[in-house]
């Protein structure tokens, strides 16, 4: 399984996966960092099979157009610490391995419920 984290997600995140030992990247890290256009990095994702966590409604939209990126996990939680993102992912870790063997899906992590679409 593999993660590329967008521009609002913390670095702790990735270490917290690579940590578990998934490759996990941060999109400051790749292409031209926080300057890196939406459409490049949906394309990122795809090319390298990368599960794509993010807080930008534009890349839901996305999804639903055109199922670009193909894998997104969509953060509508609000500001909060990078403790609790963390125990958000550790409890959804087993279905995000289940998720990452279809060819697409977009998972919503809200603060009173998740939604799922595939």
């Amino acid at each position: 399984m593999k993660f590329l984290c967008d521009v609002h997600i913390p670095f702790k995140l990735v270490s917290f996966f690579q940590d578990l030992g998934y490759e996990s990247v941060h999109v400051n890290s790749i292409l031209e960092g926080s300057s890196t256009k939406d459409s490049e990095i949906a394309k990122f994702a795809d090319e390298g099979n990368y599960i794509l966590i993010s807080k930008d409604a534009d890349f839901k939209i996305s999804f639903l157009l055109k199922r670009k990126p193909k894998k997104l996990v969509k953060i509508n939680l609000g500001n909060i610490s990078n403790k609790a993102l963390i125990e958000i992912f550790k409890i959804r870790i087993d279905q995000l391995l289940k998720l990452d063997s279809k060819p697409t899906f977009l998972l919503e992590i809200g603060s009173r419920n998740d939604s799922f679409i595939a």
